[in-house]
């Protein structure tokens, strides 16, 4: 089973935003695969069953995403063992999870993945690494960086709706990594 988890904040005033992008991906997602949505509650997460492949929208706030990934990771039996008391560190997750969020560093409109990569500074992702013990996993980096990132801090940035057009553009681009991507 493939586990892909798109990064957001849940609720209706954060529909829309920059920060929410990986919503705006598995939502899309589930769309073209014909799934449905479902409340997870043990999981913190709202998920939608495919046939191969689970997608997931923790329910945690971005901060706190690495809950409910590993509750989903538990629950599927996709983490590795416990060594006695010791969690096992560094396990390749790689084939298994995919996570996909938004990234400043990236113009809009482009995207990225990444394999085994540090959080470069984004919570959700630093919280999803803290929880599982390791990076090894894919990440769909998908670029929200417009020139208004100068004019107010990157907290605030990330938490602003997306324009009109820019809604445009990701649309497009969350459509184009869907094909390209065999997702």
């Amino acid at each position: 089973m493939h586990i892909i988890i798109g990064l957001g904040n849940p609720g209706e005033k954060y529909k829309n935003t920059r920060h929410n992008v990986g919503f705006m991906a598995v939502d899309a997602l589930a769309k073209n695969l014909g799934l449905n949505w479902e409340e997870g509650k043990k999981f913190q997460a709202q998920i939608a069953k495919g046939q191969n492949s689970l997608l997931v929208k923790p329910q945690t706030f971005m901060n706190n995403s690495g809950q409910s990934v590993q509750a989903v990771l538990a629950y599927y039996k996709l983490l590795p063992k416990k060594l006695g008391m010791f969690k096992v560190k560094d396990s390749d997750l790689s084939e298994t999870l995919t996570v996909i969020h938004d990234d400043l560093d990236i113009p809009l409109g482009e995207y990225k993945t990444s394999i085994d990569s540090r959080s470069a500074g984004h919570k959700g992702v630093e919280s999803i690494i803290n929880h599982l013990k390791t990076k090894n996993f894919k990440r769909l980096r998908i670029g929200i960086r417009t020139e208004m990132i100068g004019r107010m801090p990157a907290d605030k940035f990330v938490l602003e709706k997306f324009r009109e057009e820019e809604l445009k553009i990701i649309g497009n681009l969350i459509t184009k990594l869907i094909t390209e991507l065999a997702l």
